[in-house]
């Protein structure tokens, strides 16, 4: 009974910070509700006893990835971002909640068509394989491939950010 507690409060903050995520005009609000999201995820992961990814969750995503955004907000000058404007009804709004519609239909017809979920569940242990192998399906390789990507990108905004300075300091 706890745990279906637990899952509904994190549930709520989930999608509450979702839903806030996506309509604040304030972008580092945006990030900030973000942040909410994944820490939710990961509380989801603990919640299921799976202790990694939920480790993963709050290091990687909820860590690193946000700290990226917000770093990448606080490059953006803040006129650039003054001339961006939201629009919530039109061809795009309607277009995307039919997707939106279609992707739920299908995972509800996938759900009745497969039956017994639990029968193909993934266990931990094969998650653990897979991320830590460099074989077929394994995931070291993506990983390093990704640091070292997002490394060039650390990189390449703080030239930005020198460029920047040294401009504006002439």
């Amino acid at each position: 009974m706890a745990r279906l507690i637990m899952f509904a409060v994190l549930a709520v903050i989930i999608l509450a910070s979702a839903v806030f995520c996506v309509s604040t005009k304030r972008i580092m609000r945006a990030a900030t509700a973000l942040l909410f999201v994944l820490f939710g995820v990961a509380g989801l992961y603990f919640l299921l006893d799976y202790t990694f990814l939920g480790a993963t969750q709050i290091s990687i995503y909820a860590g690193g990835i946000t700290m990226m955004y917000v770093f990448a907000i606080q490059l953006v000058s803040k006129r650039t971002l003054q001339g961006l404007s939201e629009r919530w009804f039109g061809k795009h709004t309607l277009l995307a909640a039919f997707i939106a519609l279609v992707g739920f239909a299908e995972v509800l017809r996938h759900a009745a068509v497969s039956g017994d979920a639990l029968s193909n569940e993934i266990t931990m242990e094969t998650i653990g394989k897979n991320l830590m192998t460099a074989e077929k399906y394994g995931y070291v390789l993506p990983f390093e491939f990704i640091s070292l990507f997002l490394l060039a990108c650390i990189i390449g905004g703080l030239v930005i950010l020198n460029i920047k300075k040294k401009e504006e300091s002439k």
